[in-house]
């Protein structure tokens, strides 16, 4: 299967329009915005297949236990349902896919990105009643049930192990294996929404960051990542690149002269550089 290709220009305006609008909410929806990316990542998925997952993750929460009980019965009630009869989970190979990084395909092949499968997790046990929540450990998403934090009654789960209970030496070794420092207690604080999202946006840059020949992906994920509330201004910088390499040297400039004005403020000689860089883009326009 070929990898997915983003809709057409009309198309796209509107889904960044309502993703816009979702982000900025009082309490934004955690699949309305995955599916919103799916949305602008694959062309084929209209109105009425993001309708069918919200279906679908609607149907599997109904399929839980009533209320199972400890946030250890939960984990486990989640484990049975999704990782055991449904057989969601991970493989290394879906590090290497962008179907891995999008919610309306993970639910079609049961496999992706720890992140996504967590966000199945999290939106199963959610509309079946569970206290739940995204964890965001260094390096690998996981899923927590209860009262967060070290010593709270905090249980852990890893969908990408097939929503396999963690005990706490499991998730120390998640951490010291991903940074080679010990997991510190903030580490296992909720994450937000927004959170979340823009850390599958990260996944998806870092997809197409090495496949030059997508940078159309690279492009879109950027945009949408700079459509949230609190984002990193650097991000402009990376836009104004994109844009250069994809032949819109015009835009591209502008963006570069905009960034420079945000660095001058701080660090007037790297401003300097994004200028000359914007004044070469300019360059090959002639």
């Amino acid at each position: 299967m070929r990898s997915p290709y983003p809709p057409p220009p009309g198309r796209s305006a509107e889904l960044r329009e309502r993703f816009a609008e979702e982000a900025r909410c009082e309490r934004p929806g955690l699949s309305t915005l995955c599916l919103l990316v799916g949305a602008e990542a694959d062309g084929r998925l209209d109105e009425a297949g993001m309708d069918s997952v919200e279906v679908e993750l609607d149907r599997l929460a109904g399929e839980l236990p009533y209320r199972p009980g400890s946030p250890r019965a939960w984990a486990l009630a989640l484990r049975d349902l999704l990782g055991e009869r449904y057989g969601f989970h991970g493989v290394p190979d879906d590090f290497r896919r962008l179907e891995s990084s999008l919610l309306h395909e993970v639910l079609r092949r049961r496999r992706g990105l720890p992140i996504l499968l967590s966000v199945v997790w999290i939106e199963v046990a959610r509309r079946a009643g569970a206290p739940v929540y995204g964890v965001a450990l260094p390096g690998h998403f996981v899923v927590g049930f209860g009262e967060p934090g070290a010593g709270a009654g905090q249980v852990l789960a890893d969908p990408f192990d097939g929503g396999r209970v963690l005990t706490g030496d499991d998730a120390e070794l998640l951490v010291v294996g991903a940074t080679g420092a010990p997991l510190d207690a903030s580490m296992l604080a909720p994450a937000g929404v927004l959170d979340v999202v823009l850390r599958i946006l990260n996944n998806v840059r870092a997809w197409a960051a090495v496949r030059p020949e997508r940078s159309d992906v690279a492009l879109w994920a950027v945009e949408l990542s700079l459509l949230l509330p609190s984002h990193a201004a650097r991000l402009r910088y990376e836009r104004a690149q994109l844009l250069v390499q994809r032949g819109a040297f015009q835009d591209g400039a502008r963006e570069l002269e905009a960034y420079a004005e945000l660095v001058a403020v701080v660090d007037e000689p790297a401003a300097e550089q994004v200028r000359g860089q914007a004044r070469a883009a300019r360059a090959l326009l002639n």
